[in-house]
């Protein structure tokens, strides 16, 4: 005589089980797709971050008569002007901030130099440089921004 417990499973136990383990492999997919936008999105923070903070630092680097001009190519030309004239990324002519824009990989990178006083560059005491790269996350844009203020190592006027 057999006994129930030696027959094996039923079907509705084996349909149990796929039910069970069809959910968990849902679940275990679901939170792959989480985890590679996770990972995709910080890497594009990180490459916004990293535009910002190299267009901050080339600008503290140049000699001050250069200040802008940018070379973002690094072939040894100036490819782009800053201006203060209201054209572009530049906001309002005549207001003592030079702005410029560049895209590249999702991230739009602009940059401002910012004058103490208005008039050439020499006469400036401080300029107050920033950078902004603004990409897109999860639906909105978001912006990291980073600045410094630099000194105009000639000048010898008073403030």
């Amino acid at each position: 005589m057999m006994r129930r417990h030696d027959r094996g499973f039923s079907l509705v136990e084996a349909m149990i089980a796929m039910s069970i383990s069809t959910i968990v492999v849902m679940g275990g997919m679901a939170a792959l797709q989480v985890s590679a936008r996770l990972v995709q999105q910080g890497t594009i923070k990180t490459r916004a971050l990293t535009l910002a903070q190299g267009r901050l630092e080339a600008k503290r680097s140049v000699r001050w008569e250069a200040l802008m001009q940018d070379d973002l190519d690094h072939d040894g030309r100036t490819d782009v002007i800053m201006a203060d004239d209201g054209q572009g990324a530049d906001v309002s002519a005549g207001d003592g901030i030079y702005s410029a824009q560049w895209e590249r990989d999702g991230v739009t990178l602009k940059w401002t130099v910012a004058m103490d006083r208005l008039g050439p560059l020499s006469t400036a005491g401080l300029v107050t440089i920033r950078a902004a790269a603004s990409y897109q996350a999860l639906g909105s844009v978001r912006v990291v921004e980073v600045g410094t203020v630099r000194a105009n190592p000639a000048f010898t006027g008073a403030r």
